[in-house]
């Protein structure tokens, strides 16, 4: 035990940054008595170890290296929250498992990201967001005296913002910067959004484009690949946002145009029809471009049509999650694969959605088909 714990103080106080005589401090010892803990000649007095174990937001386990069982609980938890993330149920009891896996594991930062995503989810599922337009203004606006009374986006900003003070991965760390960007921004706080967002690197620095100037051969091949798909799909982002907010432009046939442009884009790319992840952001522009559509060019046989390659696109993108590595095989991704288990899932209600902003006479053109029967149940 004594060579457990003096080790383990000696590893926490490193990971940490921390010096002899800052845990001396804490703990109101002498430096001395630090260096012969973590030298393995004495231990602390016992009731000095709930100060110590506090002192690193660990566990008192942890600190006497009994790690095993809790390691095996903690994957077990992340891999239940991640299945109900994933399948998008209600979350409460998924919050609840995670808010105290937190007081549990207060160092660990997995679980704060996925708390966080957990309560975003369960904060559109209890609250939801709301916009509105203003008379001459050509903008949409996020209505954030509503959205910021969303208790569980106040939540779950606090858990990113906690995440990002623990060591996390550069992916990770991207992830949690953009999910906090975006509710900051959707609550009002734009003043914090646009610090955090102009903190970081520019496109022209990101990962994706060094790694493919990085390499060559093969492996420069997958990198440009994966480039490719990544930048694509930040561009629909970014489309789909510009064009859902800007009034002159989505009442309009160049707002349209502009949805259906992108999407052929991704079908050239794709040229033999393999989207991967991408079938999900093609579907999106094509159902998108139908309610614009409907609603404004007032054509329902167009807006039908692109309906019609949204669903299609939706149910490849259904058929080929969860099912092993996925190969993408058009010319300029041929060497990107991707676990298909991480394509992100979609919510059971999500006809529904679609369904509520459609016109009576697109949504009656739908129901007479058979074969769009799910978007109605």
């Amino acid at each position: 035990m004594k060579v457990k714990m003096g080790e383990k103080i000696k590893e926490l106080r490193r990971r940490d940054g921390r010096k002899q005589e800052d845990l001396a401090k804490a703990l109101g010892v002498s430096p001395q008595a630090i260096s012969r803990w973590e030298a393995n000649g004495g231990y602390p007095d016992m009731e000095l170890i709930p100060a110590i174990a506090n002192y690193f937001n660990i566990s008192i386990d942890e600190l006497f290296g009994y790690s095993k069982d809790r390691e095996e609980k903690l994957k077990r938890i992340l891999e239940e929250a991640e299945k109900a993330i994933n399948e998008q149920v209600d979350l409460t009891e998924c919050v609840d498992m995670l808010r105290a896996a937190a007081e549990e594991f207060p160092s660990e930062p997995k679980v704060y990201i996925d708390l966080g995503f957990a309560l975003e989810m369960l904060g559109w599922q209890k609250h939801g967001a709301r916009s509105y337009t203003k008379d001459g203004s050509d903008y949409a606006f996020e209505d954030t005296e509503y959205n910021s009374q969303n208790v569980y986006w106040q939540e779950a900003l606090r858990a990113y913002e906690k995440a990002l003070t623990l060591e996390i991965t550069a992916e990770d760390r991207d992830v949690v910067t953009q999910r906090m960007v975006l509710y900051y921004a959707k609550m009002g706080y734009f003043d914090k959004a646009t610090e955090l967002a102009s903190k970081q690197n520019s496109l022209l620095m990101s990962r994706e484009i060094l790694l493919s100037l990085a390499n060559e051969g093969e492996t420069k091949d997958r990198y440009q690949g994966e480039a490719i798909i990544d930048i694509l799909n930040a561009l629909k982002t970014i489309a789909v946002n510009s064009v859902c907010t800007k009034i002159s432009v989505f009442t309009k046939k160049e707002g349209i145009a502009l949805l259906i442009e992108l999407a052929k884009l991704y079908e050239s790319v794709f040229s033999d029809g393999r989207c991967g992840v991408c079938h999900y952001h093609i579907s999106e522009l094509y159902l998108h471009a139908a309610v614009y559509e409907a609603r404004f060019g007032r054509e329902t046989d167009k807006a039908f049509e692109y309906f019609k390659k949204g669903f299609e696109h939706k149910k490849i993108y259904e058929s080929i999650r969860n099912q092993g590595e996925y190969q993408y095989t058009a010319p300029l991704v041929s060497k990107v694969t991707f676990p298909s288990g991480n394509f992100p899932a979609l919510t059971k209600t999500f006809w529904k959605g679609w369904m509520e902003i459609y016109t009576d006479e697109l949504k009656k053109r739908i129901k007479a088909e058979p074969n769009f029967s799910e978007c109605f149940e």
